[in-house]
């Protein structure tokens, strides 16, 4: 809002952006050298950088592939105490077909990448990043995106959040 100053109790999130690459029933998942372990393609979003170009760099320099990413799937707010929040895009990757044989993985940062079927993805990923993934895997066969809060959806009816 304009002509209000930050506080110290300002919100501030930090923002992600991730692919989610399909095949058939499966998911692209990739395994960090660090963190969590698996996840989808992607990463935090730069000071002055759009969530969908984060996005495509993120998967260009994960998996070495230029792809602009398809329409947002999911906007997911994160509450985290260790980490502060975050608001987490995920845009649909597609298919990837024959350009699969062509990742080139950052080794810096993945050691491996595998395709994983959505309904076993909760042996691969943490629990709020399962929730995120089906909404999202989901969202491919509707027509907008969806709203999230810790993974869950939320619709808002009379001006209130209903869960």
């Amino acid at each position: 809002m304009a002509g209000i100053e930050e506080t110290a109790s300002t919100a501030r999130a930090r923002l992600a952006a991730g692919a989610l690459f399909v095949r058939g029933n499966d998911i692209l998942l990739v395994h960090k050298v660090y963190g969590n372990g698996w996840d989808i393609p992607g990463g935090y979003v730069e000071p002055g950088e759009a969530p969908s170009t984060a996005c495509r760099r993120e998967v260009r320099e994960e998996l070495g592939l230029d792809r602009a990413p398809g329409r947002l799937l999911v906007h997911d707010w994160a509450p985290s105490s260790a980490e502060g929040d975050k608001i987490l895009y995920v845009f649909d990757g597609g298919e990837l077909g024959a350009v699969a044989g062509s990742i080139v993985l950052q080794a810096s940062e993945l050691d491996r990448w595998e395709w994983v079927d959505i309904g076993a993805v909760d042996d691969f990923v943490v629990p709020r990043l399962v929730r995120r993934l089906r909404r999202a895997h989901d969202a491919r066969s509707s027509a907008a995106p969806v709203y999230l809060e810790h993974g869950e959806p939320v619709w808002v009816s009379d001006g209130l959040p209903q869960t």
